[in-house]
């Protein structure tokens, strides 16, 4: 792996005042629970010490998909030794609902009807975990069946309701660019669902306190969120639950809003019994409760030329969103904002299709409906190139944004920084693409069951909250007078790097060593009103925030500096080796400590709001990012036609994240991001049976990518002299979800490779996730397409 140079032409209207970097801030710094990682002592929800006395809460789960609950008996439930009480919609002492659009269309638990298999109807309170395990097993219920919808067909072919409004974004006209098109294709495509499958499960510990106060530890990327959900249902304001997060063993959107649901149930049984109270989710159970990424069925109408110019395109986007709103919504939004990618389409009209099912309420992931509009977008890109007979990747330099008349996004947003094509024929050109493309397909005449494919694709991700409101986030820095300085922000820590890059910003800034910051667990007691981490956003909110608190208490000192030692304040300079003050130099400690007893605050709270960034979804028009983040992917695979099963040979990546906070961290989330989208769309494939129970529940039954299943070569490179033209800190990009979607460039290799079978005049049309039994099915498809037939 290498993170060698690649310069790209810079921008002429390049920002030419950056700030100037001077330790810390852009340097590969280790994370700072590396070592606690690696050792075990990193502690987790189920690893804090246990209170006295402490319960143990465990959910019972639907057996049905739809049905009105007729009878339910919990007196076995509650005659097991050790069982201490049993929670019901009766317990609730507030509102019964964790919706986190305020749709209430969501009880915390199950009144008079269950709406999927799964859902919870009670909760056991009991001594230790394994008896309030079997308790819950032990429940009497009776139910009358009622119609179930469970996958997008039967949602359509029922007129079934929409969890959320209908969107339409538009620009031109689409119909006049269809008709007067010289060339026209239509198709579709399905994409799956994905299991979360973060290595921590959902927990949560609650420890009631005085006068109505409630702790409570969760497993949450959005602790403001899980403060209010847990206030709500207790009916008491929200000054008197304080939610804490050290870190979680991964989350990738799946704690955003599922985190709610334990963290309230444990809240409850602490609330009724007055004593501590636990909840750890079996695997299964996660599995079967909690929403996915949502599956989408994709129909597009595309107009172009004979050289592989888009002119106009029309796409619908429908999307099993199951049994409540949850945040489909905006998920769906995020997908028709990503159905153009990196692509100017000149005519074009894109509509979504939220559809209610009885299937768990699907929910964020890692990109949060992007991913998805760009396979579609993906798609269109190879069905022209097999029309026209040209090289895919020539039909996406050529359709890139660009300047003037072609940088207006469906949505109405100027596209100010397009770089996707300079990108992908800088990768293009450095590993080799054309050659080896050339190369894979003479391979193949002579290789009748291996076949290779190969593919370059680009990302173009925009970076911001869609809900504006969201785009803020608050921090608290403290200077001690020892010099040493602690940080407290509004994001979580999920293994990304978050508290590593805050650490950096204040080493900066301050011109201190690593061991002279430290991050404390996000809580709401100190940072309130924070917003999720997730949108990719959290280093961008949370470090300018960070770096307001910093630069307020560095104002402070620089001003009693210039008064203590008759200097002006731009003579106060905070370098690594000190703390200058004019031709002195003094450590930061002296300079704290004096400060301190000058009575100088060494203590503030930040705040940052993002900027430029507005979006009106009655009209599908505005600014909803503050920038995009670009890349690009080339995947080479090799499939094998006895098995369907597919390797990755080789994956070259460049990926632009401005001026990289952290590059070992940066290239680190791109790998893991890339892992993570390709198995998405190869292995990870979701099952339901026809009575809507989830089959894939378990480790046993749902594949994800092993190391066996990494690219085996790997090369990742971050673009230099690139720095974001917008003003965020330190002019760096966010790297949290645009890499998860270089592994569309697997997808399209795999389709690549399989096209061979027909001598590359059929566009496979490949379905994701791209699993064995889905490649066969297509090269059987392809080799019925075939003149001679002959496979």
């Amino acid at each position: 792996m290498s993170d060698a140079s690649i310069r790209l032409k810079k921008p002429e209207n390049d920002q030419p005042h950056l700030p100037v970097v001077t330790g810390g801030a852009t340097k590969s710094l280790k994370h700072e629970s590396a070592r606690m990682h690696v050792s075990g002592s990193a502690t987790y929800i189920d690893d804090l010490p246990e209170p006295q006395g402490l319960l143990h809460v465990v959910p019972g789960l639907s057996t049905k998909a739809h049905a009105r609950i007729i009878y339910l008996n919990l007196d076995a439930v509650k005659a097991l030794p050790g069982v201490i009480g049993v929670l019901t919609h009766r317990d609730v002492p507030g509102h019964n609902q964790v919706s986190p659009v305020g749709k209430d269309d969501e009880p915390l638990l199950a009144e008079d009807e269950v709406f999927y298999y799964g859902q919870p109807i009670f909760a056991v309170i009991a001594e230790n975990r394994s008896i309030a395990r079997k308790a819950a097993r032990l429940a009497e219920i009776e139910y009358e069946d009622l119609p179930a919808v469970l996958n997008i067909a039967q949602a359509r072919a029922a007129g079934s309701e929409l969890v959320w409004r209908q969107l339409e974004m538009k620009r031109g006209d689409v119909d006049k660019g269809l008709a007067e098109a010289p060339r026209r294709l239509n198709g579709r495509i399905t994409i799956g669902g994905q299991e979360h499958f973060y290595l921590e499960g959902q927990a949560a510990l609650a420890q009631p306190g005085e006068e109505g106060e409630m702790r409570i530890w969760s497993s949450t990327q959005h602790p403001t969120e899980t403060q209010h959900m847990v206030a709500h249902v207790l009916d008491r304001p929200s000054n008197l639950v304080t939610v804490e997060v050290r870190r979680m063993g991964g989350g990738f959107g799946g704690k955003e809003t599922q985190a709610n649901t334990p963290a309230c149930l444990a809240a409850l049984a602490a609330n009724l019994t007055g004593r501590a109270a636990k909840i750890r989710l079996d695997r299964d159970d996660d599995m079967l409760m909690t929403g996915k990424r949502h599956d989408f069925v994709i129909d597009y109408n595309v107009g172009f030329t004979d050289q592989g110019d888009i002119l106009a395109v029309d796409m619908v986007l429908a999307a099993r969103c199951g049994w409540s709103a949850d945040l489909s919504g905006p998920v769906i939004d995020r997908a028709l904002f990503h159905a153009d990618n990196a692509y100017f389409y000149p005519d074009v009209r894109f509509r979504s299709e939220p559809l209610k099912t009885n299937t768990q309420s699907n929910t964020a992931y890692r990109g949060f409906g992007g991913p998805q509009g760009i396979v579609a977008a993906e798609r269109v890109i190879e069905e022209i190139a097999f029309a026209t007979g040209l090289d895919p990747l020539d039909i996406r330099i050529r359709n890139t944004y660009g300047t003037g008349t072609r940088d207006i996004t469906p949505y109405h947003m100027t596209v100010e920084d397009s770089i996707a094509a300079d990108i992908m024929t800088e990768l293009a050109e450095s590993c080799d693409y054309r050659q080896r493309r050339s190369a894979l397909r003479e391979r193949n005449k002579h290789s009748p069951y291996i076949k290779r494919g190969i593919a370059l694709t680009p990302v173009k991700f925009g970076i911001s909250f869609t809900a504006t409101h969201y785009n803020q986030a608050g921090a608290l820095v403290h200077v001690y007078t020892d010099g040493s300085v602690q940080v407290n922000h509004g994001g979580t820590e999920m293994g990304q790097g978050l508290h590593t890059k805050m650490v950096q910003i204040a080493m900066r800034e301050f011109g201190l060593a690593e061991d002279r910051v430290r991050i404390t667990a996000t809580t709401t007691g100190k940072v309130p009103n924070t917003s999720a981490t997730a949108a990719s956003s959290g280093a961008d909110l949370n470090g300018m925030a960070v770096l307001d608190a910093v630069t307020k208490i560095k104002g402070r000192l620089e001003e009693f500096a210039a008064k203590h030692w008759n200097i002006t304040r731009e003579q106060v300079r905070f370098l690594p080796d000190g703390v200058h003050v004019g031709d002195k130099v003094v450590s930061f400690p002296e300079l704290t400590k004096a400060a301190y007893f000058d009575r100088v605050s060494l203590s503030a709270n930040g705040f940052y709001k993002t900027p430029k960034i507005s979006w009106n979804p009655n009209t599908g028009r505005g600014r909803p990012f503050y920038y995009f983040a670009y890349g690009a992917a080339c995947a080479e695979v090799a499939i094998d036609l006895l098995t369907g099963e597919t390797r990755i040979e080789r994956v070259d990546i460049l990926h632009d994240a401005g001026q990289s906070l952290n590059p070992a961290i940066d290239i680190g989330q791109i790998e893991g991001g890339f892992v993570q989208g390709a198995g998405w769309l190869t292995m990870e494939e979701l099952v339901w049976d026809d009575k809507g129970q989830l089959r894939t529940h378990a480790p046993s039954t749902y594949k994800i990518p092993a190391c066996s299943d990494r690219p085996r070569i790997f090369n990742v490179q971050l673009l230099k002299q690139s720095p974001n033209k917008e003003e965020t800190i330190f002019r760096s990009k966010a790297v949290g979800e645009p890499p998860f979607v270089h592994g569309v460039a697997v997808l399209q290799a795999i389709s690549d490779a399989l096209a061979s079978i027909a001598d590359y005049k059929i566009c496979p049309k490949l379905d994701a996730p791209a699993t064995p039994e889905c490649i066969l099915r297509t090269a059987e498809k392809l080799t019925a397409q075939k003149p001679d037939h002959n496979f």
